[in-house]
């Protein structure tokens, strides 16, 4: 039997403050780009535990989910690799300033829908999954947490 095609499962925070999103600047196998605070689900973690943990983890921010922005398929266009994103917007609650960023994070910045479009145009965005989030959570795309449903043992 061959081996098994499984899809890299991520999670992604979309975060707006005063018509800004949170984005960050992070070193990847094709240069700097720019994502949501994102990383891949752990062994026994919720799809909610990971977004928040990836996003104190890149951002210094405790991120708290409230809705689902909705979930994204993606296959790099070398075919090595798909992804399947679950988006979730949510607050911040508070900040761990003192707390390093993860390793290949360069910093956090907060970026207008525009210079997120641009960013898309240039190719400087981590892939196309993440401006699908931003134009969703702009077109007002919300769904409630029980949608997920996580099953724990």
């Amino acid at each position: 039997m061959g081996e098994v095609w499984r899809p890299h499962v991520t999670v992604a925070a979309v975060i707006e403050r005063e018509g800004r999103f949170l984005f960050v600047e992070e070193e990847t196998e094709f240069g700097v780009r720019l994502n949501q605070p994102a990383g891949h689900l752990e062994p026994g973690e919720s799809l909610v535990e990971a977004v928040a943990r990836e996003t104190l983890e890149e951002t210094r921010l405790r991120f708290v989910p409230n809705a689902v922005v909705g979930v994204y398929q993606w296959t790099r266009p070398d075919g090595a690799l798909t992804y399947l994103r679950f988006a979730f917007s949510g607050k911040v609650t508070g900040e761990e300033s003192e707390r390093a960023l993860d390793e290949g994070i360069l910093r956090t910045l907060w970026l207008s829908p525009e210079e997120v479009e641009a960013a898309g145009r240039e190719g400087r965005l981590r892939s196309p999954m993440v401006l699908s989030c931003v134009r969703d959570w702009r077109e007002g795309r919300r769904y409630s947490l029980d949608l997920i449903r996580h099953l724990a043992g």
